[in-house]
């Protein structure tokens, strides 16, 4: 793992130690420098669990990834800079009020001065920052207020809720159990595959920044700017198009 060049793929300048200040600084650093997406997907590129592979992509060829390939190299650097932290297997609610599989999703814990965090860079707009696991008590984050309880139905998983009027809105159920790289390789697989999976039905980048966000999908632009949101619909042969102007991607010129 060369830290130096994640670091500056992240645009991270600030001291680097096993601290809370770094663990947040680099999270924080992450989502806004390195986008969400499900494109190789699209192009009929297969996806490895592989780290060298994620990091050639996300590090060498300044492009995004989703949560295996996100959190999966987000774990290897704080593991390289001394972290003690593991990957955790999630399960997202969907709208139907269904929880996904496991393995649908992987998360962060890391432990540090005798706290635990999760931390997640892989799940589009979520957190800015880690969640502290506290039970039941309000936590502010730049994107929101989140809580996290036991989940009610298997207390071996921890619910992740977001407030949004008042009411707790499920995002998703984690267990706390590590795991390894290689447990989330069939689900991988699946989302590559499966006319199911919601990441083969459209692309989709998205990346935050300071003032807002930014999100291209098959045929529109969705810019936010604090409560102003700008939206431009195009014919779908131009999105590589908007792909290299917004996001200073060119798929021509990946290798």
């Amino acid at each position: 793992m060369d830290v130096s060049a994640y670091l500056n793929r992240i645009n991270y300048t600030a001291s680097v130690g096993t601290d809370k200040q770094t663990l947040f600084g680099l999270q924080k650093a992450h989502l806004l420098s390195v986008p969400f997406e499900n494109l190789d997907i699209h192009y009929k590129v297969p996806i490895t669990l592989e780290t060298a592979s994620f990091f050639n992509k996300i590090v060498l060829q300044n492009r995004g990834g989703f949560c295996y390939e996100l959190n999966g190299l987000f774990y290897e650097l704080l593991h390289a800079i001394g972290f003690d932290v593991h990957r955790v297997s999630a399960r997202v609610h969907d709208k139907n009020g269904v929880y996904s599989p496991e393995y649908d999703h992987m998360a962060l814990l890391v432990t540090l001065d005798g706290m635990k965090y999760l931390v997640d860079v892989g799940f589009g707009k979520f957190i800015l920052e880690p969640l502290t696991i506290y039970l039941n008590v309000l936590q502010n984050d730049p994107y929101g207020t989140f809580v996290l309880d036991p989940y009610e139905t298997d207390l071996a998983y921890i619910k992740v809720s977001e407030l949004s009027n008042g009411n707790r809105v499920p995002q998703y159920i984690f267990n706390p159990k590590p795991r390894s790289l290689d447990e989330f390789e069939g689900m991988c697989n699946y989302h590559q595959t499966s006319p199911d999976s919601h990441f083969t039905r459209k692309k989709v980048i998205s990346l935050s920044n300071k003032k807002g966000r930014i999100t291209l999908n098959n045929n529109s632009l969705k810019i936010t700017e604090g409560s102003k949101t700008k939206e431009v619909q195009f014919n779908e042969n131009q999105f590589e198009e908007y792909l290299k102007k917004y996001f200073a991607i060119d798929l021509n010129s990946a290798s």
